[in-house]
C-alpha cells in the first residue's frame, strides 16, 4: 500500500507549479470553515447534555481542531479519544460516557448524509467491485483473509462487550449518562435549530471545499465530480488504516474518475488534496493542543484525568 501512494505523492510534487494557489487558499478557508461549523454543533449537544454547565465555544473548538489534528498522522481515528478527552476536561462535572454519546449524537447526522451519497453512488452504478480496486485499496488484506478478517472481527468485539460490562459494573449510572448525551434529541426542533442546521452547514463547506480543491488541480469543478470525491472521503473513512483514509480514497478515486482525466492529474489531486489538508489539520490540531495544554503531551494529561 505504501508504494502507490508513495509515487502519487511524487507525481503530486511534479504538479506544484501549475496549482492555482488562490483556489487553494479557498478551499483550505472553507474546510476551516466547516470544522468550525461542526464544533457549534457539538457545543449545542453538550449544553442540551448539560444545561446547568457554561459549554465555552473556544473550548469546544480545540477539541475538534485536536482531533483532527491526531487523526491526520494516526490511523484508525485514534484523535476521537483526545477529542473526547478535551471535550470531558472543559466541562466541569462531566463524564466520559456522556461526552462520547454526544459524539454519537453528531455523527448521526453525518451517517444519514454520506450513507445517502454511497447509496446515490451505488444506484446509479458508480461504485467499483473489490477487484477493481487498485494496491492502495485499504482494505485490500481484509478482502484477501476473509477468514483471520472475521476472527479478528470477533475478538475486536469480544474485547468492547468486556470494556462495556466493566464501564457498566464501575458506573452505577452508566446508561442514564450515556442517554445523557443524546438530550438534544428530546427536542426535535431544538435539534434541528441548533444542531443539524450547523452540521448542514458543515456539509455546504465540505462540498466547497472539495469544488476550489477540484479548481486548484486542473479538474472539471462540477457538483457530480464534487459528490464523486464526497462519496470516495466518505468510504475512505469507514476503515482508515493509513493516516486520512489516503489510500482508500485514491484507489476509489482512480475508479470513479476514470476516463475523465489522466491517472497522473488524478493521482496528483488525490493526494494533493488530503496531504494539505492533513497538513492543516495537524497544525490546528497541535496548536489547540499546546493551547489548552501547555504541552503537546496529551497522554500524561489522560493519564491523571479522572474517570
Amino acid at each position: 500500500m505504501i508504494d502507490p501512494i508513495w509515487n502519487a505523492v511524487e507525481v503530486f510534487w511534479d504538479r506544484v507549479d501549475d496549482l492555482a494557489w488562490g483556489a487553494l487558499l479557498l478551499g483550505i478557508s472553507f474546510h476551516v470553515l466547516r470544522l468550525l461549523a461542526v464544533s457549534r454543533a457539538w457545543q449545542n449537544i453538550i449544553a442540551a447534555a448539560y444545561p446547568d454547565k457554561e459549554i465555552r465555544w473556544r473550548s469546544i473548538v480545540a477539541a475538534v481542531f485536536a482531533g483532527v489534528g491526531i487523526n491526520a498522522i494516526v490511523p484508525a481515528r485514534g484523535g476521537e479519544v483526545v477529542r473526547i478527552f478535551l471535550a470531558k476536561r472543559s466541562v466541569e462535572g462531566s463524564s466520559y460516557a456522556t461526552v462520547t454519546s454526544t459524539v454519537l449524537l453528531l455523527g448521526v447526522f453525518d451517517v444519514i448524509l454520506a450513507g445517502s451519497l454511497v447509496t446515490w453512488a451505488g444506484v446509479a452504478g458508480l461504485l467499483p467491485g473489490l477487484d477493481k480496486l487498485g494496491p492502495s485499496f485499504d482494505f485490500r488484506w481484509a478482502v484477501d483473509n476473509s477468514r483471520e478478517t472475521f476472527i479478528g472481527f470477533l475478538v475486536v468485539l469480544a474485547i468492547l462487550l468486556a470494556v462495556l460490562l466493566w464501564f457498566s459494573e464501575q458506573i452505577g449510572d452508566f446508561k442514564q449518562r450515556i442517554a445523557q448525551g443524546f438530550t438534544a434529541l428530546r427536542d426535535f426542533r431544538f435539534y434541528l435549530r441548533r444542531v443539524a442546521l450547523w452540521q448542514a452547514v458543515d456539509w455546504s463547506c465540505r462540498l466547497v471545499t472539495v469544488f476550489f480543491f477540484l479548481s486548484a488541480f486542473g479538474l472539471p469543478a462540477t457538483l457530480h465530480n464534487v459528490l464523486l470525491v464526497q462519496v470516495s472521503a466518505g468510504l475512505a473513512s469507514l476503515l482508515p488504516i493509513s493516516p486520512g483514509g489516503i489510500g482508500t480514497e485514491q484507489a476509489f478515486l482512480l475508479y470513479l474518475f476514470s476516463g475523465q482525466v489522466s491517472n497522473s492529474a488524478l493521482l496528483a489531486f488525490s493526494v494533493g488534496m488530503r496531504l494539505t489538508l492533513m497538513a492543516v489539520n495537524a497544525a490546528l490540531g497541535f496548536a489547540a493542543i499546546f493551547l489548552t495544554l501547555k504541552t503537546v503531551d496529551w497522554r500524561a494529561h489522560m493519564a491523571e484525568s479522572p474517570r
